[in-house]
């Protein structure tokens, strides 16, 4: 059940994965297949972590899993991270891909278009 930790929207031509809590060795497996799954034939893809208190090396090889998947099926994959909080924190003790990091939803939406 991972409900909890993840929703499915679209923002306008973007597929929108938005999680929450924290994401760790716990829901990260789990949380990997069910975005696969959702975001397998999108044409670009917001991963909105803006929510997310926690985020371990589990939650990282997540995001490193699914950015690998899109960039191997050309599809552009935006995360959004905020200004602050445990995410962006994270991504930046372990020098995730810059460029595609971004601090807020609309930016990353306009980003994706180009």
């Amino acid at each position: 059940m991972t409900d909890k930790w993840v929703t499915f929207s679209k923002f306008g031509d973007a597929e929108l994965v938005r999680l929450a809590g924290e994401i760790d060795l716990a829901n990260a497996p789990e949380l990997t297949r069910e975005i696969v799954r959702h975001t397998g034939r999108a044409g670009a893809v917001l991963i909105d972590l803006t929510a997310v208190s926690f985020l371990d090396s589990a939650g990282v090889r997540l995001l490193d899993t699914i950015v690998g998947d899109m960039d191997s099926a050309g599809t552009p994959i935006r995360l959004v991270v905020g200004e602050t909080g445990a995410a962006r924190m994270t991504l930046q003790l372990c020098a995730f891909r810059d460029d595609l990091v971004s601090t807020d939803l609309s930016r990353a939406a306009e980003e994706l278009r180009g």
